[in-house]
């Protein structure tokens, strides 16, 4: 006579946790998903029943169910700007306090067939919405689209006509670096600006042209650089040639970074003859010699508000286009100066 057959275990349900720790499903619900909000001794008390009945939520399940993955996915090329990395990060820990998680979709070269990749991919996942960290020129393909039930923000880009964009204000911390340079008493400001396919180069050189135009200067001819640290020394081998620089303002601290040591290699002394500002405020600029002076970007304001802004988006609807400007903010250290005396 053949064995007979175990008895499948009947699984555990929400039901049955909510019974055993004398709560409600929706407190379970709210538990197993990590909201904030429970009682620290009811969370602990639900926990306690999971790990009794070994309950495991089943979040396909739900998802089916309900038709919401409670994930977002993020789409960027490149993590190895400070920038991208912090805004990641709080893009993260945001969507984590919301129930979310994040998925990463890196594009490994900026290019449009990498991009339209990406963005197939993004069909292909369990996903309710989409964070994007690009250059806008990589968005003009007219193939790209998005799966229709996926929501989209847009950081660091001028693409607010189409997409609900959240940017760093490039304009208005431009303005005040150069003139804060105008201000100490500098005739002219120099600028080493970062690659011709960035948005944020191209806005950060256009605003400093306009503030000099604005203050009756004449803007010099800038240099070019990658936003590394060598190119900034490079650079910085051209402009310590020039002596009747005495101000540069960087467009990132990574450049300034190499640009210093090259002045200093030239024997060009900082602040003395020239004075250096920067752009992004990253965790080491205290830490150069000298200090350096930069504008304060707050990544993770950025990353917040994208969070915010997609789920937004997700809980009512359509999206409203446009763009929000996180605002930046001069800190001024040891690397500015008035001008050496002629």
């Amino acid at each position: 006579m053949p064995a007979s057959r175990p008895a499948r275990r009947r699984s555990v349900s929400m039901a049955d946790v909510a019974r055993l720790a004398g709560v409600s499903s929706q407190t379970v619900s709210r538990v197993s998903n990590g909201f904030p909000g429970v009682n620290e001794a009811t969370r602990e008390q639900v926990l306690s029943a999971m790990r009794e009945l070994d309950y495991r939520p089943n979040s396909a399940a739900r998802a089916l169910k309900s038709g919401e993955f409670r994930t977002i996915g993020v789409i960027t090329f490149t993590l190895s700007t400070t920038g991208n990395v912090r805004t990641l990060e709080a893009i993260a820990t945001s969507a984590a306090q919301e129930g979310y998680a994040v998925t990463l979709l890196p594009v490994a070269v900026p290019t449009q067939d990498e991009v339209r990749g990406a963005f197939s991919r993004l069909g292909e996942l369990a996903i309710d919405a989409a964070i994007v960290i690009m250059e806008v020129h990589l968005l003009d393909d007219a193939r790209l689209s998005l799966p229709p039930h996926v929501k989209v923000v847009v950081a660091d880009s001028d693409a607010g006509d189409r997409y609900t964009v959240v940017d760093t204000d490039q304009v208005g911390g431009t303005r005040e670096a150069v003139a804060h340079l105008l201000d100490l008493g500098h005739e002219t400001v120099w600028h080493l600006a970062g690659p011709e396919t960035s948005y944020a180069a191209q806005r950060r050189t256009e605003a400093w042209r306009a503030a000099l135009v604005q203050a009756g200067r004449t803007p010099p001819s800038l240099v070019r650089g990658d936003w590394s640290a060598e190119s900034g020394y490079r650079a910085g081998l051209e402009l310590a040639e020039r002596a009747e620089c005495t101000a540069v303002f960087a467009a990132n601290d990574q450049m300034a970074l190499g640009l210093l040591r090259a002045l200093n290699e030239r024997g060009r002394k900082v602040p003395e003859d020239v004075s250096v500002v920067g752009f992004d405020d990253i965790a080491e600029a205290g830490s150069f010699q000298p200090p350096l002076t930069t504008v304060h970007q707050d990544f993770g304001e950025v990353g917040r508000r994208c969070v915010d802004r997609v789920l937004h988006q997700v809980k009512h609807g359509e999206p409203e286009h446009g763009t929000t400007l996180v605002p930046t903010r001069l800190v001024v250290r040891a690397s500015t100066a008035p001008p050496p005396a002629r």
